[in-house]
C-alpha cells in the first residue's frame, strides 16, 4: 500500500470500531485518486494521512456518512489546496517536469499527460467519478458543487481526454 498505516496494533476505543477496516479498504484508493488530482505523490500521501487522522478523530460521525471515503477525499483535497496556497506565497513553483514521480510506471504516459492538461476542477471530478467510483450525487457532495456542475465538468473533461488521446495516434 502506498500510504503507510499510522494505526498501532493496540485495541481501538469502542467508538472507533470499524475505522481500521475502513482505512485498509480506502486509504490507498484515496491516495491514488489524489495523486491523479494533485499530480504530486508526496503531497497526496501527506493529505491522506491528515484526512485519515481527522476521520479517526471524528469516526463516530464520519462512519455514519453515506460515503466516508468521499469525505476523506474532500478533506485531503482541501488540506492539500491550503498547503499549496501557502507554499506558493512563500516560494516560486518548482519545475514539475523534473519530478520523478509524475511519470506513471505502467506506460500510460499519454493518459497521464492528457489528464495533466485538464483544469484541476475537471481532473477532480474525473478522479471522483472514475477512480473513486463515486456517483454524481456523491461527487457533488464531496467537491461541494452541484450535480449539474459535476455532469458538465465530467462531460467536458472526458471530451478533452478523448480528443487528446485520439490526436496522438
Amino acid at each position: 500500500m502506498a500510504v503507510q498505516t499510522a494505526l498501532t496494533h493496540a485495541a481501538a476505543p469502542p467508538e472507533h470500531d470499524g475505522f481500521e477496516a475502513f482505512y485498509r479498504a480506502n486509504a490507498d484508493r484515496v491516495y491514488r485518486a489524489l495523486v491523479v488530482t494533485l499530480r504530486r505523490d508526496d503531497l497526496a500521501a501527506e493529505a491522506v494521512a491528515e484526512a485519515m487522522s481527522r476521520a479517526y478523530a471524528r469516526w463516530p460521525a464520519v462512519s455514519r456518512l453515506e460515503n466516508p471515503a468521499g469525505w476523506v477525499f474532500r478533506v485531503a483535497l482541501n488540506w492539500a489546496t491550503s498547503w499549496w496556497r501557502k507554499v506558493r506565497r512563500e516560494q516560486p513553483p518548482a519545475d514539475e517536469a523534473a519530478h520523478p514521480h509524475l511519470r506513471p510506471p505502467d506506460g500510460s504516459v499519454a493518459a497521464q499527460d492528457a489528464l495533466a492538461k485538464l483544469p484541476a476542477p475537471q481532473r477532480a471530478v474525473i478522479t471522483c467519478r472514475v477512480l473513486l467510483d463515486l456517483s454524481t450525487a456523491e461527487t457533488a457532495v464531496a467537491l461541494r458543487i452541484s450535480e449539474g456542475t459535476v455532469k458538465s465538468r465530467l462531460s467536458r473533461g472526458l471530451a478533452t481526454l478523448r480528443h487528446e488521446l485520439n490526436s496522438e495516434d
